[in-house]
């Protein structure tokens, strides 16, 4: 029993060195021969498909993969809902204590992945007597 408990701890601590190390793609990932799964049949680089995922974790990180595009990275839109659903399943009591581990993990490890284009700050034009708030530039 204390491997079980041991298990969500250690990937909690390799975490950052997985998505240092590996490009964050949905499918096949690129230098893989197969794919790198921490959990069920589609979190982590790569998937499983078309086998079904194994729970409401497994079915989130599916949806993030169909989200993004082969190859590349995935939007940041992609990683938020990834995020908010594995938060959602980490505080849900009615999961099992190693699946809301698991879920807490792939919601903290999810929000430190790049994006192929990053929410760019707000800059301030001013036109006329106030200063008005700009987000991105008119052709976005």
């Amino acid at each position: 029993m204390p491997m079980i408990r041991t298990i969500p701890f250690v990937l909690l601590l390799a975490a950052p060195a997985l998505s240092w190390g590996l490009p964050a793609t949905a499918q096949p990932a690129a230098g893989l021969d197969r794919p790198i799964l921490v959990h069920g049949n589609y979190c982590g680089p790569g998937n499983n498909a078309p086998l079904p995922p194994i729970d409401a974790l497994d079915a989130a990180c599916a949806r993030h993969d169909a989200c993004t595009p082969t190859g590349s990275l995935p939007s940041k839109a992609c990683n938020l809902r990834l995020e908010r659903e594995a938060s959602a399943i980490a505080r849900d009591p009615r999961q099992t204590p190693d699946l809301r581990a698991m879920a807490g993990l792939i919601s903290t490890s999810i929000a430190m992945l790049p994006t192929p284009n990053p929410v760019r700050p707000v800059t301030l034009r001013h036109g006329g007597s106030a200063a008005t708030p700009q987000f991105g530039d008119a052709e976005d």
